[in-house]
């Protein structure tokens, strides 16, 4: 695995634990010889990962798109920064280098990348893992929606395993590296046999 795509919030959160957490992920991936992609931001948890990994001589790659942000909130100590179009080029980009994607706790935009992410390997677009980093048990309401979603028949329950989860950071890349995606089922259950994908 060379590369993972992080997603984490813009701000720091109201407890320690998170930009802790951040930090430890830092490590664990410059550790594992394993490149970060992310958001390009200097702020919040986003800032803290790519801190941890260019303190630690890792390589750091934003891709953040032109103008859409202040300039003050861009990266400037980057191995290397991308400029794209737009946040659809943005996500795009970030999938496009990634081996992997991990999420640190986050708000709307965070909830919106985990979630783009499972849909499309749900969809088979792509094959690649996601973790949720569980620190401080942030991703608890998250996972109870999820088997929410499974017992009310909204999500077959085999793909309850294209959401990996652990509080600790080598751990939860330890899944990623050895993640196989699970079974393609019919996603659509009134679809008959026949139609099915």
């Amino acid at each position: 695995m060379k590369r993972i795509c992080v997603f984490a919030g813009s701000n720091p959160g109201a407890h320690p634990a998170f930009a802790e957490g951040a930090a430890r992920l830092g490590e664990a991936l410059v550790h594992r010889g394993i490149e970060l992609v992310y958001g390009g931001s200097r702020l919040g948890l986003m800032g803290i990962v790519a801190d941890t990994v260019i303190q630690k001589d890792g390589t750091a790659i934003g891709v953040m798109p032109k103008g859409l942000f202040r300039g003050e909130a861009v990266h400037r100590g980057l191995t290397r920064l991308i400029e794209v179009r737009d946040m659809h080029a943005r996500k795009a980009k970030m999938s496009e280098l990634a081996d992997a994607f991990i999420a640190l706790p986050g708000g709307f935009g965070t909830f919106e990348e985990v979630f783009e992410a499972v849909s499309w390997a749900q969809l088979g677009i792509h094959q690649k893992p996601l973790g949720l980093l569980n620190v401080n048990g942030y991703y608890e309401p998250l996972l109870a929606l999820v088997d929410r979603g499974i017992g009310d028949g909204f999500i077959p329950s085999a793909q309850r395993g294209l959401v990996l989860c652990d509080g600790d950071p080598d751990r939860l890349i330890e899944k990623l590296i050895h993640y196989q995606p699970p079974a393609r089922v019919n996603k659509w259950s009134e679809l008959e046999e026949a139609e099915r994908v």
